[in-house]
């Protein structure tokens, strides 16, 4: 008799999915990675713990080979043959942020090139620094898609340079970093006028106002072509969504708007890896609201990039 499988039996990896945490065996499409490291946080922590929040809720969502079945457009997403693995956590040693930035770019180069999509899961934004650095691996340039209620542009925060207030300043600075969107900002006081004067010169950015105002064509044109890396802050979503993170808006994006975009940026660019970061279990809800968005966003990512991932 085969076995059913519930989501509360058995290992809690992200979506039940098979893991793989001995790289040099890895071999999948898509390979999950967490990375429980908050020491970025400027104020409220908790991110580290991201990762198992989000592997726990996303159980709830295992579909194994069967695929999702999308009864809007009636096609199945993820579904056999293609291979996703959870590759367990990037090794941490909090109280040494050299250590934790060294391992997590190793991590993500190993990953790369073994010619799989790397889809992490944070911890604070500022993984997503060590994560672009592995980008180089690819030989080419790599566009960046921001999602974010805040710019993350500021060029330090007294002696932190590596803070996540600054990833998307640090991946400007890269040579192997091309293009860089930036989606969602909102809120007085959000980043200094001088970041904010600084990435509009240097960047593409639209705030959450101006992300309502525009059609989704609109929004399509502002996106490049080429290759491409998401790193997707999930403050980026409204406070009524997303109660799980340190640093909540008002006025900000919502799933449906957000994941129609998501669809045509994978469309459009090809995308070859992602990051969701900054969410914090600590302040969900006893439903874990804030989790379970940061899964099903995953899940519609992954789902996307094998839509259209060109052979």
């Amino acid at each position: 008799m085969e076995n059913i499988n519930l989501p509360i039996t058995g290992i809690c990896s992200f979506a039940k999915y098979p893991v793989c945490t001995d790289l040099d065996l890895l071999d999948a499409h898509i390979g999950i990675l967490g990375i429980p490291y908050d020491q970025g946080a400027a104020w409220y922590g908790g991110q580290r713990l991201g990762p198992r929040g989000i592997r726990n809720i996303s159980t709830a969502y295992a579909r194994g080979s069967s695929g999702f079945y999308d009864p809007e457009k009636d096609e199945f997403l993820l579904a056999a043959p293609v291979k996703v693995v959870d590759c367990g956590d990037v090794d941490i040693l909090h109280g040494d942020p050299g250590y934790c930035f060294s391992s997590i770019e190793k991590t993500v180069r190993k990953v790369l090139k073994k010619g799989t999509i790397p889809a992490l899961m944070g911890g604070d934004h500022s993984v997503s620094i060590p994560a672009a650095r592995a980008l180089d691996c690819l030989s080419e340039s790599v566009n960046i898609i921001q999602f974010d209620a805040h710019l993350d542009f500021s060029m330090a925060r007294g002696p932190q340079k590596f803070g996540n207030g600054n990833p998307i300043r640090r991946m400007s600075e890269m040579p192997h970093i091309g293009k860089i969107v930036q989606i969602g900002m909102r809120g007085l006081g959000s980043s200094s006028r001088q970041d904010w004067q600084e990435a509009r010169k240097e960047n593409t950015v639209i705030t959450a106002k101006q992300f309502h105002a525009m059609s989704l064509s609109e929004l399509v044109e502002k996106i490049p072509e080429g290759k491409a890396y998401i790193t997707f802050d999930i403050d980026a979503y409204d406070i009524s969504l997303m109660p799980a993170t340190a640093a909540p808006s008002p006025g900000g994006l919502l799933y449906e708007e957000t994941t129609e975009l998501l669809t045509e940026i994978c469309k459009k660019a090809e995308v070859i890896g992602f990051d969701m970061v900054e969410t914090a279990p600590p302040y969900d809800t006893p439903g874990y609201t804030g989790c379970r968005l940061a899964a099903l966003t995953m899940l519609h990512i992954m789902g996307q990039i094998m839509k259209y991932k060109q052979p």
